[in-house]
């Protein structure tokens, strides 16, 4: 009876009483088909419609006999699509089927929108799982919490020698695998300073991973630490905007890691705190290691991008570091200038980044024109090199050079980090590039490559991916900023370009002439041999220490020996 009424009244005002979906489609087209197929498949029992610009005007005039019942609309716009067409495009759909938008984001996720402060939050972009969070001073009751594991576990090493003088190194990750820069600078440096002290090591394992899970990857670690103590990482959840300090500096805020450290002090006797990363400055101790100048980042991407959020995270980023490197006896810093940029009150010092020469051996390059881009998508630099090239290097080359190709090393998990830094739910795809997650050993891929890329566009501290293209002999074409700090001059031993044109220019010069990439790469080559073998730099390191280590008449003659051996 009902089903006959209802037809009834449709038919009287002249409308179909099966509701229809309409999709609009305002957004790249990419985009606007993933969210056509995702509709089809999820309502497959209503007749769909998919509203474009160019269709728009006949559409409407055939959707008047149809009841529509879902309105699927893309919020993302792509290059050129914020034109008057595609507001006007949205606004049809927002006047047709007001209470029947289910909106798209660039992730891909989706939210019927509603009249409510979580809808708007999304419609300006938000991602869908950070619309409900509010910040810790929010009057109204607040449905996502910051989660703050409790307890750490200690997993022993190897075995402590009466020789050897106790320290620690504090870090925001387990430095293995050697999947970014930063875990290669951690695991060599410890290995290196494993040679004169036993470490203990303390390290925040994966949020929401549980401990145990990282047992498979530490025993390369264990080889050389007495020690680890795990601690998970902190769920955080605020919003970034929303606190004076920065919110990479919230997320490692632990109760736990702090208990650890000072039970531990106690328990296995340290003398000494090295903390890696200005992030975790707060828990204090001895020395610091500014893997980059952070400050000095968000410094480059506040000039880009000339927005308030940039300079809020700039200002948020100069204030607490330029506090925190005050407090320490010693800061550590990637290069001399990195030095200069903390400037005469921190008591900084260089200890650069290196790489294995003994590990990294170079071999003979092969004819081709193939490209190689090594850059953690963890680190979101990385993200912005590879879309600078991909958006603005590759075009000007693709069609050029029709055997060209490209290998991008993303690391683990990269597409996670590609949704989170860029909106988007994955790169463009191109069949001449090729996309690789974590690669365990990188050495193949410089020996088949010509040419090893460096696009950085907002870059601080030293780039680790430069000096092992350097030990593999592998010329390199590079921004400013990616090869800053490593002494490399441009036309010698480094190509260096600034803009999209002049590093299109550098690769194809290179590319054209392997005489003269084989020069480069041989002055490249031995430049990393006389400055940046870790060996050389964990002597820096250790020297560091033992300055810092209290007096101890015994123990020191015992150290004192053993450096004369090994320089011996």
């Amino acid at each position: 009876m009902k089903e006959r009424i209802k037809r009834w009244i449709f038919r009287i005002i002249g409308k179909d009483p099966n509701a229809v979906v309409v999709s609009f489609c305002t957004g790249p087209e990419p985009l606007c088909r993933r969210m056509v197929d995702e509709i089809n498949h999820l309502v497959p029992d209503h007749r769909h419609f998919a509203a474009t610009v160019e269709n728009w005007p006949n559409l409407k005039r055939e959707l008047r006999r149809y009841r529509i019942g879902l309105a699927p609309v893309m919020l993302a716009s792509g290059k050129g699509q914020d034109t008057p067409a595609f507001r006007r495009l949205r606004r049809a759909a927002y006047l047709y089927a007001p209470s029947k938008i289910l909106a798209y984001n660039s992730r891909l996720e989706r939210r019927h929108l509603r009249l409510d402060l979580a809808s708007f939050l999304f419609w300006r972009g938000v991602p869908l799982d950070r619309i409900h969070l509010r910040p810790w001073w929010w009057p109204w009751p607040k449905s996502d919490h910051s989660v703050v594991p409790k307890g750490y576990q200690v997993f022993e090493g190897r075995p402590c020698s009466p020789a050897r003088r106790r320290i620690a190194v504090l870090s925001p990750y387990f430095p293995y695998p050697l999947a970014h820069g930063g875990a290669v600078r951690i695991f060599n440096l410890l290995r290196e300073i494993s040679e004169e002290f036993d470490i203990e090591l303390f390290a925040f394992a994966r949020e929401g991973s549980g401990v145990r899970n990282e047992l498979p990857e530490m025993e390369p670690v264990l080889e050389f630490c007495a020690r680890v103590a795990l601690v998970e990482k902190p769920r955080y959840r605020e919003p970034r905007w929303s606190t004076l300090l920065p919110p990479e500096v919230h997320e490692f805020r632990s109760p736990a890691m702090s208990k650890a450290i000072a039970e531990q002090r106690r328990a296995f006797g340290f003398e000494l705190l090295q903390v890696e990363y200005t992030q975790l400055a707060p828990y204090g101790s001895d020395i610091l290691v500014e893997h980059d100048v952070t400050f000095d980042l968000f410094s480059q991407i506040a000039r880009r991008e000339r927005t308030l959020g940039s300079s809020w995270d700039y200002y948020r980023w100069y204030r607490f570091e330029r506090e925190q490197t005050r407090r320490y006896r010693r800061v550590a810093a990637m290069s001399k200038k990195d030095v200069e940029l903390l400037g005469p009150e921190v008591r900084a010092f260089a200890v650069e980044n290196g790489v294995d020469m003994a590990r990294f051996q170079p071999e003979p390059e092969q004819p081709g024109q193939r490209l190689l881009f090594i850059g953690s998508f963890q680190h979101f630099p990385n993200v912005a090199a590879y879309r600078f090239f991909a958006e603005r290097v590759w075009p000007l080359l693709r069609d050029k050079f029709p055997e060209m190709s490209v290998t991008v090393v993303c690391g683990p998990d990269h597409l996670s980090y590609w949704r989170a830094f860029t909106g988007s739910p994955e790169p463009e795809p191109d069949e001449r590039v090729r996309m690789l997650g974590f690669v365990s050993d990188v050495r193949p891929l410089y020996v088949e490559t010509n040419l090893a890329l460096v696009p950085t566009v907002v870059s601080a501290g030293t780039n680790l991916k430069a000096l092992e293209a350097m030990a593999m002999r592998r010329a390199i074409v590079s921004t400013p900023s990616g090869c800053a700090g490593l002494g490399l001059v441009h036309g010698h031993s480094v190509w260096e370009a600034d803009t999209p044109e002049a590093f299109a220019a550098g690769i194809a010069t290179l590319i054209n002439r392997p005489e003269r990439r084989g020069e480069m790469a041989g002055a490249a080559y031995d430049h990393a041999v006389r400055n940046f073998d870790w060996r050389a730099i964990g002597e820096r390191q250790r020297a560091l220490i033992r300055e810092l280590l209290p007096e101890s008449p015994g123990r020191s003659a015992a150290a004192h020996k053993r450096k004369g051996a090994s320089q011996g």
